[in-house]
Order: structure tokens, then C-alpha cells, then sequence
């Protein structure tokens, strides 16, 4: 199956066993961190994975996996500003046990790489809460510079709060990933943790 890699970080498609982690973020509240919007359909997961495996046109997720462990996802959906120009927004949820070892910032680094090598958008955009302030420097440390403040974008939590927009655009300098190419062979193949 392919895969992207970095040290110990993979991003691969969505198989079937990782549907159970679907349905929890679906069903178990603050397991998903800021973005559970309350209960969802906990089959919702199965049927799109029948339609597309999770690799749609529009949409698509990767499992982020890291040695034989799964942390979480990585999903990127569609957009545009004018109608024409296509532009790519990108998001994360990662278990809680996984978060703060430096997974998030190389996932998104990884799938933003990705992203450029195989199709032709110029930007590629990510949301996050301003209480959110680790994703904060794991965006900046994946390349994504602040643009600004989203004025009451979202409904959450009983009331709308405002988002914080980051990008990188094609010419932004990348982080070091370690690897000369985004599917290429994974820098260290010790099985040692990276650091931070």
C-alpha cells in the first residue's frame, strides 16, 4: 500500500480497521479536542469508505501512523475564493496520547508536500481555534504563516467564536523533512522516536 514518510511518521490510506477510530471521533465527546460538534452518525464513516476509500475529488483523508500505532488523520478539502482558482484547506485530529511529541506539525507538513507534488494548487490553507495554541506552532513550524482573524466563523460551544487562517503558499520555504522526495524512502528507518 503506498505511503508517505518521515522517521517514524506514516501517512497511508484509510483501511478498513480504522473505521473504529472514525466512529469514536463521531460519538465520544472531546476525544476529537475543540472540533466536536456533537454526536454524528457513527455509520457515516462505512458508507464513505464503500463510495471512495476516503480519496474523493473534493475531500480525502490519510491515516497518520506512527510505528505500528495509529495517532489520528489527516484530511484536505476544496475551496475557492472566486469560483476558478482551486485552492486546498487542510486539518488534523490526533488521539490525545499523541499529541505534543511533534506528530501534528510533521503529518501536516508531510500531506502539505503532498499536496504540491501531485496536484497544482498555489495555496493550501488550515483553521484553528485562537485557544488553540499548540496547533498555532504546529502549523508555523510546518510552514503556514498567520493571515489573520476569521470573525465569528464558526458555531461552537453554544455560541459563534472566531478562527485564526494560516497558508503556505507554493514558493513558501518548507520545513526540513529529512527526505528528498515526499514518497521517497523515510530518512531514519531506526524506529528511534525523532525529536521535537
Amino acid at each position: 500500500m503506498p505511503r508517505l514518510t518521515h522517521m517514524d511518521i506514516v501517512l497511508q490510506p484509510v483501511e478498513e480497521g480504522d473505521l473504529a477510530l472514525f466512529r469514536r471521533f463521531a460519538v465520544e465527546p472531546g476525544l476529537i479536542g475543540l472540533d466536536w460538534g456533537g454526536f454524528r452518525d457513527a455509520q457515516a464513516p462505512a458508507r464513505r469508505f464503500a463510495e471512495d476509500g476516503f480519496l474523493g475529488a473534493e475531500d480525502s483523508r490519510l491515516m497518520v501512523r506512527t510505528g505500528a500505532e495509529t495517532a489520528g488523520l489527516v484530511s484536505w478539502r476544496s475551496g475557492s475564493f472566486e469560483g476558478k482558482t482551486k485552492y486546498w484547506e487542510i486539518g488534523i485530529a490526533l488521539l490525545p496520547e499523541f499529541r505534543g511529541r511533534g506528530i501534528g506539525w510533521r503529518a501536516q507538513a508531510l500531506l502539505t508536500a503532498y499536496l504540491f507534488e501531485h496536484t497544482p494548487v498555489q495555496r493550501i490553507q488550515a483553521a484553528t481555534h485562537p485557544e488553540n495554541l499548540a496547533e498555532q506552532k504546529s502549523l508555523e513550524k510546518a510552514g503556514f504563516q498567520l493571515e489573520g482573524i476569521i470573525r465569528a466563523c464558526e458555531f461552537r460551544a453554544g455560541r459563534y467564536r472566531d478562527g485564526y487562517l494560516y497558508s503556505r503558499l507554493r514558493d513558501d520555504p518548507a520545513p526540513d523533512l529529512g527526505n528528498s522526495s515526499v514518497t521517497g524512502a523515510p530518512h531514519d528507518t531506526s524506529g528511534e522516536p525523532s525529536a521535537n
